[in-house]
């Protein structure tokens, strides 16, 4: 093996070394749940969508030891589903974080969007 493919090595295995830890941490986190609620919403100002975007609400992240604020944003709309955002469940004494997703509406195309703007006909 040459001497840079060696060095190369190295330098992956401590990076992937370092990387290790953080990764685990997170995951043990997720599955335990955070002992803190969230606060409550922060106010958004929402933009107009453009055609074909629904607005998807911002929220409260955990991040190594609190919450974070993650804005909202728009997302490509999808027609008969609705978005359900993100949201904190109790669970005992411990909060568990359920990411955002789309649901079946049942109501048709471009329907059922509770945050939907700028729709054309």
């Amino acid at each position: 093996m040459t001497k840079t493919r060696k060095m190369l090595f190295g330098c992956l295995f401590a990076c992937f070394g370092a990387a290790t830890p953080a990764f685990a941490d997170l995951s043990v986190r997720i599955g335990i749940g955070v002992p803190l609620p969230p606060p409550a919403p922060m106010v958004e100002v929402v933009s107009v969508p453009a055609y074909g975007y629904v607005w998807a609400p911002g929220y409260w992240a955990w991040n190594h030891d609190r919450h974070i604020w993650i804005r909202g944003r728009h997302v490509v709309a999808r027609p008969g589903h609705a978005w359900q955002h993100e949201r904190w469940e109790r669970r005992g004494d411990r909060w568990h974080f359920v990411n955002g997703r789309w649901a079946r509406d049942g109501r048709g195309p471009g329907r059922g969007h509770p945050h939907r703007h700028g729709h054309r006909h």
